[in-house]
């Protein structure tokens, strides 16, 4: 399971990081390998805003959908529409090329409250038990 450690990371395994006056997010590793082969994301549109915790999209594979929770409160910037025609980029590079949106965030301190890597390690391995 692969964890970035310059990451933020939700209790519903979504990933954050900040690049200046934005946030991208997108699903994590292990989300993508509970999810299994993933065949579609339903992405919001550009210029909505959405509070900590609001669900934003969603995600389905071949055995579940789960809802995308936005990790902190903001405008969507830009969504990764390349993703909605190639959905196994989730399965292939969650950290990458399947990222899901870019934020502006409306109370940077939320980035605060989010789990650290080791934070995220310790919550997934207790859900595997």
């Amino acid at each position: 399971m692969h964890i970035p450690p310059d990451l933020r990371y939700t209790e519903s395994d979504e990933w954050v990081r900040l690049e200046g006056e934005e946030a991208v997010c997108g699903v994590t590793d292990y989300a993508q390998s509970q999810l299994s082969d993933v065949v579609y994301v339903e992405l919001p549109a550009v210029g909505r805003t959405f509070q900590k915790g609001e669900v934003f999209g969603a995600i389905e594979s071949v055995k579940a959908a789960a809802d995308l929770y936005m990790p902190m409160s903001g405008t969507i910037t830009a969504v990764n529409t390349d993703l909605v025609q190639n959905p196994e980029w989730v399965n292939q590079d969650p950290y990458g090329r399947a990222w899901l949106i870019r934020f502006r965030p409306s109370n940077p301190a939320e980035y605060e409250t989010l789990m650290d890597a080791e934070a995220y390690r310790a919550h997934c391995e207790a859900r595997a038990h």
